[in-house]
């Protein structure tokens, strides 16, 4: 079969021929129809990933863990955790049975690789507890993860939304009441998040931002804060920050992973409030589909702009 296959870490991906994925027992091959590219896979692929070696111990292997594909029986699944070392860049991968769930009908399976990034947003109602007219701060909200995270702000309701990102031209692109640059200075930054602090954070970003923003948070002087709920959910802008303690101890701030209240009925009902909205057209995927033959200058692409490369074999 042809697949995209990885030959060093932190590498690139050639369009090539591998061998047919095998089923053992309690395994199923899936034809796969469409594999969405994510930050995670190429940090498994780099090497960088906490995971990357239970993911993919051995090279060469084919990258990407998740997908949308066809069974022996013909049902359209979303799969998950193919066999290493059988990722998703593949015409054919193979998962355990019960590794995979029905797509609804009428589904673009291409939209489908990409509802994960919007469930994971919806971490602002299951962790965080957002209320209908709440306020919300987007942090990262120019990336694919954060612009969908702006949409889900609105239809749970938030009263005002806030987004920070490092481009104007894709910031005023977004449905924000206001932006932020967060390339502007230190100074400016801080400035600019005591301005709009707001009752919910999605953070995508962590690092430098995430930190000048707890900052801001701490009060002038003596006061009873209200509470600031922040999702950790991405550390595009880095892994670490520095953390006071008076950002915690004078603040209010309150800091949740973004799996906290996670579970299979949370999982289910976030599911299928995300479908719900695509199929209604009320939330709207940038996508960029690519067939799996152009994976190698496809995946070294650097002008997606808020696009998910989408890879269809």
């Amino acid at each position: 079969m042809k697949a995209a296959v990885l030959h060093e870490r932190d590498g690139v991906p050639r369009y090539e021929d591998f061998p047919d994925p095998v089923a053992g027992a309690g395994e199923v091959i899936v034809e796969v129809v469409a594999a969405a590219v994510e930050n995670v896979d190429r940090a498994v692929a780099a090497g960088t990933h906490f995971a990357a070696r239970a993911m993919m111990p051995e090279l060469p292997a084919i990258p990407c863990f998740d997908g949308i594909g066809r069974l022996p029986d013909g049902r359209l699944v979303g799969f998950g955790n193919p066999r290493p070392p059988y990722g998703a860049l593949a015409e054919r991968t193979v998962v355990a049975e019960g590794a995979f769930a029905p797509i609804p009908e009428g589904l673009d399976p291409a939209v489908a690789t990409v509802l994960p990034s919007a469930i994971t947003a919806i971490s602002m109602k299951v962790a965080a507890g957002l209320k209908p007219g709440e306020s919300v701060l987007v942090q990262g909200a120019t990336g694919v993860a954060g612009r969908l995270a702006v949409q889900v702000a609105r239809l749970l309701g938030a009263g005002r939304v806030v987004a920070t990102g490092r481009d104007d031209e894709q910031l005023r692109e977004l449905d924000a009441d206001e932006v932020i640059n967060t390339t502007v200075g230190d100074d400016e930054l801080l400035d600019a998040f005591r301005r709009n602090r707001t009752d919910v954070v999605a953070d995508f970003l962590w690092g430098r931002p995430t930190e000048i923003l707890l900052r801001a948070m701490v009060p002038a002087g003596f006061a009873f804060p209200e509470p600031l709920r922040l999702v950790q959910i991405g550390e595009v802008a880095g892994a670490d920050l520095r953390l006071p303690a008076e950002s915690l101890r004078t603040s209010g701030v309150e800091i949740y992973g973004a799996a906290k209240g996670l579970g299979p009925a949370t999982m289910g009902e976030a599911y299928g409030q995300v479908v719900e909205w695509a199929r209604q057209k009320r939330l709207t995927f940038g996508l960029e589909r690519v067939p799996l033959r152009d994976i190698e200058a496809a995946w070294q692409r650097t002008d997606l702009r808020g696009r998910r490369l989408v890879v269809e074999p």
